[in-house]
Parts: C-alpha cells; structure tokens; sequence
C-alpha cells in the first residue's frame, strides 16, 4: 500500500515510516520541509495521490489555545477533503488518551475537535489515542519548575516509549479501519510527581520535586486516571520507564 504520513518526519513519524517500510509499504513522509503543509493545502494534492492510507501523526508549532485548535482542525479538514478527493480509504490519526476529560486543556480540548471531525466525516478511520511519552519527561519537569523545585501533580500516568506508539500506529495502518478508537499505554502506572522524580535522578538532575494533588498539568487539574487507559481492549506496551532509561545511558553500539 501507498501510505502517507503527515509529520513523517518527527519523533513518532519518522518510527512509523520505519516500520511501513520494513513491512513493505510504500512510506511518504510528509511535511512542511517536504513541501506538504497542510494548513495552506501546499503539496497535498500531489502526495495523496495514489494512496490507500493516511497517518497524521503531525503537531501544532504553537501550544496556545487558540492556535492549537485552528491547527488541528484546519489540518484535520483539509486532509479529510483532499483524502476524498483523491480515493484514500483509511485516515488514522494519533490522540491522546483522557482527552474528553480534562476540558480545562486547550491543547487536549484540540484533540478532541479534530477527534470529532474524523469521526463525523464519513471517511473509514481510526483514532489511536497514547498516553504520554517517556521523552517528555524533561519538558513535564521544566513546566513545573519554579527556583529549582518542580511541583508535580500526584494524578496517575501510565507513559509509554515513542518507539511503542509508532509501531502500534503502524499496525494499524497497515490493518482495516476500526471507525473507533484504540487506547495504548505502557505497563505501570505512576504518580506524575514520581514519573519526573525517577526520571530526574536518572539524568543526574538535582532539582527537588514535590508532590502536589493541587499542581496544574499543562493548565489542568488531574484528580486521578485521567491520564490512564481505561477502556477494557487498551494495547499496553512492555517496555518500563526503567528500561527506557536504561537504554538511554547505554553506550551506543
């Protein structure tokens, strides 16, 4: 199959490509610096031509509220238009998981507009909605930072490995449209604090993190799963945070 994968290029688009291509797909990576922007619909016609899937696995350059939202479901709209136009039969798009439930987010508020946009747009499709990365784990601590001291949030995660989202974002693509939605997460659940505390003293970061039921999350309040795969068919990875980070700091090969 011909599938092409907007933000192909990025941390989890360019693993998906990886794995389509090792299964003998014909793999696209899409993106501004390809030439497809699919804001201004520049380049798109060209290289959806020809393709049996879609994968937009792409982000937003700007976290603010509103931008977030006019680049999610401007995007989302003109692939979904161009996808019809030229013949594709399956749009799958990465989510995240709990999205619904913390509408104090813009960011997350985003996602779940361009989740209703695909789900309504007749298109065959599937939502593949992840929990957090384990790559994010400096960028969830630097937002928490204030003096030195990183005031977390005590809500559950259950992060997973980008490598673990791509290859699960690839088997879907290269399967028949759930017209649903598919939760993935890692193996263990962790308090947020603990998540960033593990994952600093790993990194030799001295900075002190605290616990905090009342510490925002990107904006947002957790109360407790929010941010967990509840649904009763989740894919769970098994890959630890503990492996992850060891693999880190192992000496390249």
């Amino acid at each position: 199959m011909k599938i092409v994968v907007i933000g192909g290029t990025g941390l989890i688009g360019s693993k998906v490509v990886e794995h389509l291509v090792e299964h003998g797909h014909e793999a696209a990576a899409a993106s501004p610096n390809s030439g497809v922007n699919t804001i201004t619909g520049e380049g798109l016609a060209e290289v959806l031509a020809g393709a049996n899937v879609v994968v937009d696995v792409s982000n937003s350059p700007s976290f603010a509220d509103d931008d977030v939202l006019a680049f999610f479901t401007t995007s989302t709209t003109n692939l979904l238009e161009g996808e019809r136009a030229a013949g594709v039969t399956h749009h799958v798009a990465l989510s995240i998981v709990g999205a619904e439930l913390l509408p104090s987010s813009g960011y997350l508020r985003a996602k779940v507009a361009q989740e209703k946009l695909i789900e309504e747009s007749g298109q065959p499709y599937s939502i593949v909605r992840a929990t957090q990365f384990f790559e994010f784990v400096g960028r969830i601590a630097d937002e928490a930072t204030v003096d030195g001291t990183a005031r977390l949030s005590t809500g559950l995660m259950q992060p997973i490995a980008a490598a673990d989202v791509s290859a699960a974002v690839a088997r879907v693509a290269a399967g028949e449209p759930l017209n649903g939605t598919l939760e993935i997460g890692g193996p263990e659940r962790l308090g947020q604090d603990e998540f960033v505390r593990v994952g600093l003293a790993a990194k030799g970061d001295s900075r002190t993190v605290i616990g905090d039921p009342e510490a925002p999350y990107f904006g947002t309040k957790l109360t407790g799963t929010e941010l967990v795969p509840l649904s009763a068919d989740a894919q769970l990875s098994t890959t630890t945070f503990a492996d992850w980070l060891a693999a880190q700091s192992a000496p390249a090969k």
